[in-house]
């Protein structure tokens, strides 16, 4: 994606009703465009290729390949490096937006949201940002250490000793991001600029092998650099 195109997005739903209430939504956005719809999870992976759209917005489930499924082949494509996923879900199955996160997803949007929300999710999605509040990464955590640890056929993740090739600052920057900040907030609380914290991100990322600042979340967590607040 540049400045000057739309993001493209792919729409992965078995509700017909649904995909189209979200294509007219999204179509009638300046500077967004879809450019198409799946019912399936085999369907969203083979568009996902043939198009290569910016964020896909994906259904967790769907007959035949479910969404999950199909987000671990397009975030396991290193074809498909650019292509954010988005998972659709009711939050009343916090195991399913784990697994979400651990296929590769950049985060998750309730179906309920408000068509603004759903709209600023697809562009934070394309900006290379996760979708990730602090409140909703409270509760992906906890579910996550209920279920005592990665998911079972999930990709392995770097342990503790992946840390050490960061450097003081860049552990700090992780922090931040496990918490849901962005880089404007990071950058507030550490008194430096928003690029300055992009940079940091970017090389924890590269060190880390995460795809994203999901995954960030994911592995700040994980390896036990960050622990969840007794309540």
């Amino acid at each position: 994606m540049t400045d000057e195109s739309p993001i493209s997005v792919l729409l992965a739903d078995d509700q017909a009703l649904l995909r189209s209430a979200f294509r007219v939504l999204v179509d009638s956005e300046a500077g967004m465009r879809v450019v198409g719809e799946a019912a399936d999870g085999a369907e969203a992976v083979r568009l996902a290729r043939e198009v290569r759209p910016d964020v896909v917005l994906m259904d967790i489930r769907m007959p035949g390949m479910d969404g999950l499924a199909a987000t671990r082949e397009i975030c396991s494509d290193p074809a498909l490096d650019g292509v954010r996923v988005v998972m659709l879900t009711t939050f009343e199955v916090d195991e399913y937006v784990v697994q979400s996160l651990h296929a590769g997803a950049s985060g998750f949007l309730g179906k309920g949201a408000e068509p603004d929300e759903l709209l600023a999710a697809i562009r934070i999605a394309a900006a290379g940002e996760a979708l990730l509040s602090p409140a909703a990464t409270k509760g992906l955590i906890a579910t996550f250490l209920a279920q005592g640890g990665p998911h079972p056929g999930g990709p392995a993740r770097p342990g503790a000793e992946a840390l050490d090739a960061l450097t003081g600052r860049e552990r700090e920057v992780l922090v931040q991001v496990a918490g849901g900040l962005s880089n404007d907030e990071i950058g507030e609380r550490l008194a430096v600029s928003p690029l300055t914290v992009k940079t940091h991100v970017n090389r924890a990322m590269a060190k880390l092998g995460a795809r994203d600042r999901a995954q960030l979340v994911v592995i700040a967590y994980e390896t036990g650099l960050v622990r969840p607040r007794a309540e």
